[in-house]
């Protein structure tokens, strides 16, 4: 069992307004088989031993599915290894790349703002969510999804996209801190089944009105984000909302022309 001593600069900043600067920190005998987060767990437990303020990182399940403990390492979002959240990367991976020296920080966007350190507030997915990543249906009286037959092609095409776990990767590693690839997939996953279907045209309009008032940038096909993806979602899905975007605005306007 191979145990290294590593060196970690560490973004703290006390508060959202205040200024943040790197610390370094010396982490000492770190274990092949800590994930990162665990190495951090150990470095806080002797900060606060030493009396010291320990480091405010976000985390929840530890199992990849969350999508809580988003972070930049070494300039990767999440860490180098791919498909893999930052809570899933194994000291023995670090140790493969041969850093003696790790740099790590929170996500960078104006969106996210940040609350302290390595945490950041990422509610503007749930206000992009919200705005209609659902389907409207009464309470208690919706019917057996199993009761509509759907091809596998298009159940495992939908299944693609309902995997995002809204960790904000894709927004941290974008140049433009563009949420295309969040938003497309809420938006692809419920348009792609026929119980979405009678909501399309009014919840890509509204979502990705949500995703524009919430500040994030726009997407100029960098690809970041899906290599920055840790459950490798394609940006062919940000090709789909595009369409279904101008479909949706082309038929509002017919509407109200209509109307007139």
């Amino acid at each position: 069992m191979e145990t290294r001593t590593l060196t970690l600069h560490v973004w703290r900043q006390n508060g959202p307004t205040g200024t943040g600067s790197f610390k370094t920190y010396e982490a000492k005998d770190v274990n092949e088989h800590m994930s990162f987060l665990e190495m951090l767990d150990d470095l806080n437990e002797k900060l606060i031993s030493r009396g010291e303020e320990e480091i405010t990182f976000d985390h929840d399940c530890r199992e990849g599915i969350c999508g809580a403990c988003g972070m930049v390492v070494n300039g990767y979002a999440h860490g180098p290894r791919e498909r893999t959240t930052t809570c899933q990367l194994h000291m023995r991976e670090v140790f493969k790349l041969g850093w003696t020296e790790v740099w790590i920080e929170p996500w960078r966007a104006k969106a996210f703002p940040l609350v302290k350190d390595l945490m950041v507030d990422r509610s503007a997915f749930d206000r992009i969510q919200h705005a209609g990543g659902y389907i409207s249906v009464r309470t208690g009286s919706a019917r057996d999804a199993n009761e509509t037959p759907i091809q596998k092609q298009i159940a495992d095409s939908a299944m693609d996209a309902a995997t995002c776990i809204g960790c904000g990767a894709c927004v941290a590693s974008c140049p433009n801190a563009s949420a295309s690839l969040f938003t497309s997939a809420k938006v692809g996953h419920l348009g792609t089944l026929p119980q979405g279907v009678p909501e399309r045209e009014i919840r890509v309009r509204n979502m990705v009105a949500q995703m524009d008032a919430e500040g994030f940038g726009s997407c100029t096909n960098h690809g970041e984000c899906e290599a920055a993806c840790p459950k490798g979602i394609s940006v062919d899905w940000i090709a789909r909302m595009n369409r279904e975007f101008v479909r949706a605005m082309v038929t509002a306007k017919d509407d109200v022309d209509a109307r007139d």
